[in-house]
Formats: structure tokens, C-alpha cells, sequence
């Protein structure tokens, strides 16, 4: 077991990091254009293929 001290993993840093890509890569972009760039981040997230097997196993429609 870790003691409290000893860290693996920044999580806090690692946020505003990704915050940090996250803005620049959407900086001027309108609010459609941001939601277009979530949406193609959401659909070819870490795990599209799981998430389409658990939606089709729960009978939801699996949008592509």
C-alpha cells in the first residue's frame, strides 16, 4: 500500500492540461462548431466499440 504521499498520478495537472489542448484546439470556433468537435471526441472516444456492445445488449439504437 502507497502512503498518502507518495503519488502516481497528478490528476489535477493532468486536468488543466487536457483543459489547456482543449481550449486551444476549440478557441474561435462557434458553439455548432464546438458541439461538432465534442461530438466526433465523444464518437471515437477510448472505447467506442465497448460502448456499442453495451448499447446494443441494453436494445438502444447504436447511432454511427
Amino acid at each position: 500500500m502507497k502512503n498518502k504521499d507518495e503519488k502516481t498520478i497528478d490528476c489535477v495537472a493532468m486536468k488543466r492540461r487536457i483543459q489547456e489542448e482543449i481550449y486551444e484546439e476549440t478557441k474561435g470556433m462557434t458553439r455548432e462548431e464546438e458541439m461538432a468537435y465534442f461530438r466526433r471526441k465523444a464518437k471515437a472516444g477510448l472505447f467506442p466499440k465497448a460502448r456499442k456492445q453495451r448499447q446494443s445488449h441494453a436494445g438502444v439504437p447504436v447511432q454511427e
